[in-house]
């Protein structure tokens, strides 16, 4: 897998397909691989002819990890999205984020907007104004010695997660504690790309995605029926209602 380096971090990134570009980034705890590949997005993107490139945010999957949290600022996780697309040299692709990798999305779209066609927003709505989704008792959950000292459900959910994707339990604290900014209404109000905001009507940690639309001009909501958190990221009506919007946007 290519590996590229930003600011001293080692970003790693699949690249595959043909076509007009897609920058895929995930959630919290999760990877590439765990996000998009095994769940289908980089076979049904690249099947409808993109041009898909996925990256392991810092501190996950294969790219560096930091015990820094001041590290792990959503603008500096934009910034390694940004360089990326100038490594490929990749002017500007649609995005499309789940969770955190939504939250990322969104500060690409107002940080570097020349970059963004459009933004796909996953797992996460009005929260991205609105509090910052995931509660810092989780970074406790993770340093805990063990799963049976975590007392919390929320905790246990996230703890089993990383444990099974084999992840940097000390690098996911640190990143959890320092990448919980959100953005003002005038920021979103002032995005100006396309956007699509899409989250499961089960899911508890997200937000409203009707009222954060209802903040960005044009934008779209799309409930995902029957899914929470978790169970949304590969869902079949997410994928459709993202290539419908990408077909629209062209």
């Amino acid at each position: 897998m290519p590996i590229f380096t930003h600011d001293g971090v080692d970003i790693s990134y699949l690249d595959e397909g043909e076509g007009e570009p897609i920058v895929l980034v995930h959630g919290f705890a999760s990877n590439k691989e765990v996000n998009w590949v095994a769940p289908g997005w980089v076979t049904t993107l690249t099947r409808a002819g993109r041009r898909v490139i996925a990256l392991d945010d810092r501190g996950h999957g294969q790219s560096s990890k930091l015990y820094d949290p001041a590290l792990y600022s959503t603008a500096l996780m934009a910034g390694d999205v940004r360089a990326l697309l100038d490594h490929l040299g990749i002017a500007r692709a649609d995005v499309l984020g789940y969770s955190m990798g939504a939250r990322i999305t969104a500060f690409l779209a107002v940080d570097h907007p020349d970059t963004v066609r459009s933004a796909i927003l996953g797992g996460l709505g009005v929260h991205l104004v609105e509090g910052v989704g995931l509660p810092t008792s989780i970074a406790a959950a993770l340093e805990a010695p063990s799963l049976l000292e975590v007392p919390d459900q929320q905790g246990r959910m996230f703890r089993t997660f990383a444990e099974q994707t084999k992840s940097d339990l000390r690098a996911l604290a640190a990143c959890i504690r320092g990448s919980r900014q959100t953005l003002t209404r005038a920021q979103v109000a002032a995005i100006r790309a396309p956007v699509l905001v899409a989250v499961g009507s089960k899911d508890d940690v997200a937000g409203s995605a009707h009222e954060l639309a209802a903040l960005i001009p044009g934008a779209q909501a799309l409930d995902i029926p029957g899914r929470d958190h978790m169970l949304a990221v590969g869902d079949k009506v997410f994928k459709q209602g993202v290539l419908d919007f990408l077909n629209q946007r062209a």
